[in-house]
């Protein structure tokens, strides 16, 4: 049996965290989306976004650059940690279950991807509840 390869783990978080970064608008504004309209509360009654790039042009212009950033810190420690073990731990088992690349089939991708989704999503589970609540709550 080899040793672990750190690469994996290092180079799938710093993946993660660049992605993150650069798409993190997008999922600020599909967040808003998603909860403007709801019955149940009255302070997200009113439509207040016509679409993705109308959202995200008004939060820019109402509550400022830097709001189209808020809850990016809870998102970083999720895919810091989320984006880390998961591509780390499917490495992992692949090179546990198979030798050699070209012995890699379907099934033991399969396996290996639900067992490291499902362990990395457990972990950092948390991380992306806080992001979600900074995300809808509006300044």
């Amino acid at each position: 049996m080899s040793t672990v390869n750190w690469k994996p783990f290092v180079f799938g978080g710093l993946a993660s965290v660049t992605a993150e970064c650069g798409t993190f608008p997008i999922d600020l504004a599909k967040t808003r989306l998603q909860v403007q309209g709801q019955v149940g509360d009255s302070k997200y009654k009113e439509i207040r976004y016509r679409g993705m790039l109308h959202a995200i042009a008004r939060i820019g212009r109402e509550e400022g650059l830097r709001a189209l950033y808020s809850g990016i810190a809870p998102a970083m420690l999720r895919q810091a940690s989320y984006g880390t073990i998961k591509i780390g731990t499917y490495q992992s088992f692949k090179r546990l279950l198979v030798e050699r690349p070209e012995d890699e089939t379907l099934l033991t991708n399969v396996l290996c991807g639900i067992l490291s989704g499902v362990i990395s999503s457990s972990i950092a589970n948390p991380t992306d509840v806080l992001k979600i609540r900074m995300q809808a709550k509006e300044e």
